[in-house]
Order: C-alpha cells, then sequence, then structure tokens
C-alpha cells in the first residue's frame, strides 16, 4: 500500500469468525471445521446467528472498500492479499507464492512472469487456491465489476511471520505488481 501510495482495507475479524472472503451463502464463510479442528463457536448457528455475523463482519468490509473505490482517485487496478499454511491437512505446500485470478488472467500471468523472472520464490497460478475453491468473491464484486485488472496474491504465512521478513517480501511484491501493470498499460499511475 505504502509503496504505491494506494489505500489499504484490512479485515480485523479472523477468518474464523467470518471470512470476509466469501458470501453468506458459503458454508466457509463461517467454517464450522478448520482443516481437522472444530471451531465450537461456529457449531451449530441458526441462519440469524449466521446473518448477524455476516452484518457485522462482511457488510462493514465490503462497504469500506467501495467507500475506497469511490474516492478522490480512480483505480488502476484492485489486489487482494492474504497468506496461507505451510502445511494443509497435513500434506506439505511447495508453492511459496501464488496469483490467482477469477475471469481475467492477464493480471494474474503477468505477475507470476514477474515473479518467475525474479527467480526468488516458487510461484504458480492459482495455487494454493483456485476461483473453483470460491476464494474469489472479493475480487468479482470490487475488482472484476468495474472492469479493473483484478489479482488475488496468497502468500505462504512463513514468509511473513516476523517484521523483517514481512517488509521483505512487501518490497518484492511491489516489484512484481509493478512490472506486472507495466506489462498490462498501467505503468506510469502504478508508481505513485
Amino acid at each position: 500500500s505504502e509503496a504505491f501510495d494506494a489505500p489499504l482495507v484490512a479485515s480485523r475479524v479472523s477468518r474464523l469468525v467470518y471470512d470476509v472472503n466469501r458470501p453468506l451463502e458459503a458454508a466457509s464463510a463461517i467454517p464450522e471445521k478448520s482443516e481437522i479442528f472444530d471451531v465450537p463457536g461456529n457449531q451449530g448457528l441458526s441462519a440469524a446467528d449466521r446473518q448477524a455475523r455476516f452484518e457485522a463482519c462482511h457488510v462493514p468490509f465490503h462497504a469500506a472498500i467501495e467507500t475506497v473505490l469511490e474516492g478522490r482517485r480512480a483505480p488502476v487496478a484492485f489486489v487482494t492479499v492474504h497468506s496461507f499454511t505451510p502445511v494443509y491437512n497435513g500434506e506439505p505446500r511447495a508453492v511459496e507464492i501464488g496469483y490467482l485470478h477469477d475471469a481475467g488472467d492477464a493480471f494474474a500471468r503477468a505477475a507470476l512472469a514477474e515473479d518467475e523472472a525474479r527467480g526468488r520464490y516458487r510461484a504458480a497460478l492459482n495455487e494454493p487456491y483456485a476461483a473453483s475453491d470460491g476464494v474469489t468473491h472479493t475480487l468479482r464484486l470490487h475488482g472484476e465489476a468495474r472492469g479493473l485488472p483484478s489479482l488475488m496474491i496468497e502468500v505462504r504465512n512463513d514468509l511473513i511471520d516476523t517484521a523483517d521478513k514481512a517488509r521483505e517480501m512487501g518490497a518484492h511484491l511491489a516489484e512484481v505488481l509493478r512490472g506486472a501493470l507495466a506489462k498490462l498499460g498501467h505503468g506510469a499511475e502504478a508508481t505513485g
């Protein structure tokens, strides 16, 4: 966000309470289980309880995104950033950075090419998740609905688990995004 002088909207709620990147009708919006662990506070919720969580978590988050996108500057692109665990359901994940897309893949492919050219991380397209996993709700709702180049970045959380590592990854991703946006014809706007 700072590297691009771009607004940041961040959720302050655990995805175990409500995953703001999911619509209310998705079972994974309020998961009853996370991998092999039960989430007791999510067991047996009524429709009214689920609706209350949606109103308390999803609605304000997405309203904030709308406010930013309708703000003072015309947006150049829409990027979401998430992290994932190195081991999921007992299986190690080799990918370190994933570039995900929904319908439009140009931004994700450009970002992957930029990352691969740097040769530092194991990056992949639509890993460790893909649109078929239901993870691109926010991209569709805000980026693609406006015709913006849209990209979801997934970073393995052991690569950002300290302030120094997070800064290092942030600098890497800023370089990748600058290069990808330049390939899409948004070079001048993307630098500041």
